[in-house]
């Protein structure tokens, strides 16, 4: 009885720190929501007023919705790229000896480790040399390679659970290897894939600190525009781009995990 009480008491702590670090974590997400409703002209918290100005003056701006396109343009374009090429990669990370595993899963998590603002000192002096600074192609390009190792750990994390038996059977009986991924081997670890992704479209349309040297002018991202803004004129129409970037946010991460439960739910 005693252990049974011990336990429980454990749990309940352990829920407590949970829920504190939870509510940690969105906190600045319940600061920002109620902020972008404000009908004064600064920032303030909570609002003494309500408004949708802040939203209007974010629609009606050609300079925001030029730097939301470019930003969407530039994340459904790394997603388009980074997620099969991250698949790919690992799966044949998958298949390798674990020697070459080991080593290339050091290489690929290089650009999460790595400071991202020396990725991007460097990344700006190349596309110096190549004339890549401030095109889309560059942008990218850019954001591609810090997306690949969020899609080739979620992939490989999959690939884990994953009986090889089945794509080796298939080839066993004259499906060729590629024939065999596809139809065998990625309807396993589709939502590994989706999840992977969802994490590079993310990555893409958050990424702020590579922007900053190699987007601008009329490819300026929205990342860009708004840390322009925050350093010139602090107003509420940050706090509304913000909410709508947390609401896409959101809703993909809900449909991700909607997509997960419907396929548990077939199996």
């Amino acid at each position: 009885m005693e252990q049974v009480g011990q336990r429980k008491i454990d749990g309940l702590w352990l829920m407590v720190v949970g829920i504190a670090v939870l509510f940690f974590l969105i906190l600045p997400t319940l600061i920002v929501i109620p902020m972008s409703f404000s009908g004064a002209s600064f920032l303030e918290f909570p609002p003494t007023s309500f408004s949708f100005r802040w939203y209007e003056t974010y629609f009606t701006s050609p300079e925001w919705m030029s730097a939301t396109k470019t930003s969407l343009i530039a994340a459904v374009l790394t997603t388009a790229i980074a997620t099969p090429l991250g698949s790919l990669c690992a799966y044949g990370l998958h298949c390798s000896t674990p020697r070459i595993r080991s080593t290339a899963q050091i290489l690929v998590i290089m650009p999460i480790v790595v400071p991202v603002i020396l990725i991007a000192v460097g990344v700006f002096s190349l596309y110096a040399k190549l004339g890549l600074n401030y095109t889309l192609t560059g942008i990218v390009i850019a954001h591609t390679a810090l997306a690949l190792p969020f899609v080739i750990v979620t992939v490989m994390s999959g690939l884990q659970n994953y009986d090889f038996d089945q794509e080796l059977a298939a080839r066993s009986l004259g499906a060729s290897r590629a024939y065999a991924l596809w139809t065998v081997t990625v309807p396993q670890v589709k939502f590994s894939i989706q999840t992977g992704a969802f994490l590079a479209f993310i990555t893409s349309l958050d990424e702020v600190v590579i922007s900053m040297l190699v987007s601008g002018g009329e490819n300026a991202t929205i990342t860009r525009r708004m840390f322009n803004s925050l350093r010139d004129q602090l107003d509420p129409t940050i706090a509304a781009i913000s909410t709508c970037l947390i609401v896409v946010s959101v809703g993909m991460l809900i449909g991700v995990q909607l997509i997960g439960r419907s396929k548990n739910a077939d199996k």
